[in-house]
């Protein structure tokens, strides 16, 4: 069994960018298991009429853990989902979904179907293993505790939830990787808020998209600066053989506007513009990179969907940013990896 210590807590920041839950009839719960660490996020998705939000999800990266992705396309029955899971713990992590769809039943949210309420919770998991002790991952119980918390107030970021465990950068190796984690942001115009909150466990940098520095991610050979993995590759330095699918962003986009069905599908496909703003490479092999879309409908009204669009690709980027700058180092017996608050003090 691995030794694992965090080296300090998440830093605590003002979120002046918003948050998932300032989107009318969302709610986010958290559980972190501190042995490994890991854990997972539930975004609960209650509308103004109880009966969930509209979903949509596009999956970009090559090597995806989903559950119940097929029936938010488009052209199939079900428009509604209750919530959204993102664990950590690989294809393992999957089962924390059962834990929500327990909760959720209890508490009276599900599909009717004459005979019972039948939940419906999409997944998609990240891979964390090489953090800690494999054998460490979210559960039934670890998703029913997240739900049991779920609230409106502002998530905690950094190494919490899915985030607990991921690492950014590690296409030169795992040694020279940083702490990556879990952030939230949202932007709200005439009334109607969209808000994200994406979990980044990237096999690329994660760079600040109005400057285009690299803020985490693969450092130098002494792990004393960040490399630029891509002015690295560019210059012919070649990578580390991979074992596909060990990495992976996944997260939603929210927005309390009116959305239909195709309109979702939408709004997840150009949230993966903000992953492609803020993360370099990105929707790689080696990535599972997941993102949903939830509509409320609870404002009444839209902002139309060029606008809606703009703003998801936007509160998706900003969200990645926050995650790794409220990020905290983490070491086990093997290896530490620092955070983006810890390079800038090294620097």
């Amino acid at each position: 069994m691995h030794h694992l210590q965090a080296m300090n807590t998440s830093p605590t920041l003002a979120n002046t960018q918003g948050a998932i839950t300032l989107v009318q009839g969302i709610e986010v719960g958290q559980f972190t298991d501190t042995r490994r660490p890991t854990g997972c996020t539930v975004i609960i998705a209650r509308g103004p009429d109880g009966l969930g939000a509209v979903g949509g999800v596009d999956v970009r990266g090559a090597a995806p853990g989903t559950r119940e992705t097929d029936l938010l396309h488009p052209s199939n029955l079900v428009d509604r989902v209750h919530a959204v899971l993102l664990a950590g713990g690989s294809a393992w992590g999957l089962d924390a979904a059962s834990g929500v769809m327990q909760w959720l039943e209890e508490n009276g949210m599900g599909l009717n179907v004459n005979y019972g309420l039948v939940p419906i919770v999409p997944a998609a998991v990240l891979f964390d293993l090489p953090v800690g002790d494999a054998r460490i991952r979210p559960d039934a119980r670890a998703g029913y505790t997240a739900c049991a918390a779920a609230s409106r107030a502002v998530p905690q970021e950094g190494n919490v939830g899915a985030g607990a465990g991921a690492l950014v950068g590690k296409l030169f190796g795992i040694h020279r990787a940083m702490k990556g984690g879990i952030g939230t942001a949202s932007i709200t115009l005439d009334g109607v808020t969209v808000g994200a909150i994406v979990a980044c466990n990237a096999l690329g940098d994660v760079v600040d998209p109005d400057t285009g520095a690299v803020i985490a991610g693969a450092r130098t050979d002494d792990g004393l600066a960040l490399l630029n993995i891509r002015q690295a590759l560019l210059r012919g330095d070649v990578p580390k053989p991979l074992l596909a699918g060990t990495n992976t962003t996944i997260g939603v986009v929210a927005t309390d506007a009116v959305l239909t069905k195709a309109q979702a599908h939408r709004i997840a496909q150009v949230s993966h513009d903000g992953l492609a703003r803020a993360i370099n490479p990105v929707h790689t092999l080696s990535d599972g990179d997941t993102m949903f879309a939830l509509g409320t409908g609870a404002s009444g009204k839209t902002l139309g969907m060029m606008v809606l669009a703009t703003l998801a690709a936007e509160v998706t980027a900003r969200a990645i940013v926050r995650a790794v700058r409220a990020a905290a180092c983490v070491s086990d017996n093997n290896n530490r990896w620092p955070s983006a608050s810890d390079m800038r003090k090294t620097a």
